[in-house]
């Protein structure tokens, strides 16, 4: 066979709007890159699959994603990007490659194998769509018609002959938007086949929008202040007379994120993951809880849209301590901070909490999921 399908998604996603890479948002049941993968290795027509990524990318990959094929850094540019892909596997014994844009997760394995039966007599093959709309050029602040049936809108995968495309690979500039583009600059031929209606490019969140989800939870928790403790809210140590007493620190405002994360996720509760009765959470910090809950929700495509807390105590007063915890919240969560709202509550001097006995807190939560 010796056929290799490369998989470019190193670009930055920013047209697309979202705290996760677009790559890595869930489409259809799983992560948008994932769609690319499974079904290069369902056609089983390739010997080797690789995927290009942004190295400040990597930590979104899992296992489900890694499995069975290689992970490179890509460049600057889709251009610098599929051009280490090509030097990757320069001295291989590799005679077809296969490139495509992760952000295309909708083509076929018809598809595949129509481009790969044209690719026998041909050195560069790429399907496209013609245009349907009646398309203009505007030259010097004039519009000029131009022949729609001449205009062709083309897609990936594109496949090439590797050496072919080895010889005209020299030119890295961000102008190339596309591989074939070397072929039209040399003069070569390109063979067009008709290309899927479906196989639409994703470039921003609202090409998904129908896909996308939101559900809310509710956190509570309380526990009483204790002399000779340290004082953790947010997860940052607050000085105070008193800290709050439990089996972990008593970080009441990450215990509430958490049991509110896991409602929203249909997840049970905290007391689940960490149970008070067993050693091995004894004095554990909030914050490392937090991101064990953080790390569970996201591996089953959930990701934090909002958290919205009261705290409730007669002191500290959240005015002096505010911008303190949401700046630790945000990063622990990995969300902007005009996601996060913190309000401070009393009860007007009535029960425990206004003695300065005891401080509590509830949270809503949204978060968001592309299904």
């Amino acid at each position: 066979m010796k056929n290799c399908f490369i998989i470019l998604a190193a670009g930055k996603s920013e047209r697309f709007n979202s705290s996760i890479p677009k790559p890595y948002i869930k489409y259809k049941g799983k992560p948008i890159i994932l769609h690319s993968i499974d079904k290069a290795v369902k056609s089983k027509l390739f010997d080797k699959i690789i995927l290009v990524v942004n190295k400040n990318h990597k930590k979104y990959l899992n296992n489900n994603i890694t499995k069975n094929i290689k992970v490179i850094n890509g460049g600057l540019s889709r251009s610098e990007s599929s051009y280490k892909a090509i030097q990757y596997i320069k001295k291989s014994k590799i005679k077809n490659v296969f490139i495509h844009d992760a952000a295309r997760p909708n083509f076929s394995i018809k598809l595949i194998n129509k481009i790969l039966v044209n690719l026998k007599k041909n050195d560069c093959v790429v399907p496209a769509l013609k245009s349907i709309d009646s398309v203009k050029i505007k030259k010097n602040k004039k519009l000029y018609n131009l022949n729609r049936k001449s205009i062709f809108l083309t897609q990936t995968p594109q496949a090439f002959k590797l050496q072919t495309l080895l010889s005209l690979k020299k030119n890295i500039s961000e102008t190339i938007t596309d591989d074939s583009s070397l072929f039209i600059l040399s003069n070569k031929k390109i063979k067009l086949i008709n290309g899927e209606k479906d196989n639409y490019k994703i470039t921003t969140s609202k090409d998904i929008k129908e896909n996308l989800s939101i559900y809310y939870g509710l956190g509570f928790d309380i526990h009483r202040l204790k002399k000779g403790r340290k004082l953790f809210l947010g997860g940052v140590n607050i000085p105070f007379h008193s800290g709050l007493d439990g089996h972990s620190d008593g970080d009441v405002i990450l215990h509430s994120i958490i049991d509110g994360l896991l409602g929203a996720c249909r997840l049970k509760d905290i007391g689940h993951y960490f149970s008070d009765k067993k050693k091995k959470f004894k004095n554990i910090k909030s914050s490392l809880m937090l991101n064990q809950i953080i790390k569970k929700i996201n591996s089953k495509g959930f990701h934090i849209n909002n958290i919205d807390i009261n705290l409730i105590a007669e002191n500290p007063k959240v005015n002096k301590i505010r911008f303190q915890i949401l700046k630790n919240i945000s990063k622990l969560c990995n969300i902007s901070l005009d996601k996060i709202n913190l309000k401070g509550k009393t009860t007007e001097k009535l029960g425990l909490i206004g003695k300065e006995k005891a401080i509590a807190c509830e949270v809503i939560v949204s978060v968001k999921c592309y299904d």
